[in-house]
């Protein structure tokens, strides 16, 4: 999936862009109206996400010009204005969803994955990208449930994004530097054992009660969700 983001603060750009990428997307960054117009008419994307206040054409701008070109790319609207009148005017304007700073950026992937599950619907049962299956392991995204060989798996909020986060990069090693800043929208602080102390109880729920393991310690690196034969 190859996403667009337009947005003028340049750490804020690069933020998303960093976390978005370690999700699995392929991410262009635009720091003004101009550049990103550009670049939304040039080439496909499959989303962008657009902050209003841009210099040299701003994000209204930007989006009547996408719609009145009628490029349906989905559209989120992510800003600091945050009047009911400036959400109506987005999404009266053809955004697809608007979001207020500051966020959560497990929000946004969540909103950025019903974007593109609205935009994009399954043509079939089999395709759909609502659930993920490995092994005998199962994860339903929109009933936010996890089963394993037909037992269901009580997961916390964190839990649940965290084993989402394993399943989505199955067979990557991920860093706790990655875990911290997609899962917890934090910088990992070494010092700390929170992410440690997350995948063990994680690990007592998914891998315990059964006989294949799934979550693996990579030394030294961090932490890799594969189906192995123990």
């Amino acid at each position: 999936m190859k996403l667009l983001v337009i947005e003028d603060e340049v750490k804020a750009g690069q933020y998303l862009q960093k976390g978005l990428t370690e999700s699995g997307y392929t991410v262009d960054l635009c720091c003004d109206g101009v550049d990103g117009l550009y670049h939304a008419t040039s080439q496909p994307y499959d989303l962008i996400i657009l902050d209003i206040m841009l210099p040299k054409l701003n994000g209204w701008q930007v989006l009547q010009t996408l719609r009145s070109s009628e490029i349906a790319t989905p559209v989120i609207m992510l800003t600091a204005k945050d009047q009911i009148e400036d959400r109506v005017k987005g999404l009266e304007s053809g955004a697809n969803d608007y979001i207020v700073k500051p966020y959560a950026f497990a929000e946004l992937l969540a909103r950025i994955q019903n974007a593109l599950r609205t935009s994009n619907p399954p043509q079939s049962s089999a395709q759909n990208s609502s659930t993920i299956v490995i092994a005998d392991l199962e994860l339903d995204l929109l009933k936010r449930t996890a089963t394993r060989q037909g037992n269901s798996i009580p997961l916390t909020a964190k839990e649940f994004l965290l084993l989402e986060l394993f399943m989505r990069k199955a067979g990557q090693v991920l860093s706790r530097t990655s875990i911290a800043s997609l899962v917890w929208d934090m910088n990992f602080d070494s010092d700390t054992n929170v992410i440690d102390v997350a995948v063990k109880r994680l690990r007592q729920k998914v891998d315990k009660p059964y006989e294949q393991p799934l979550i693996h310690t990579i030394r030294g690196m961090g932490y890799k969700f594969e189906a192995v034969s123990s």
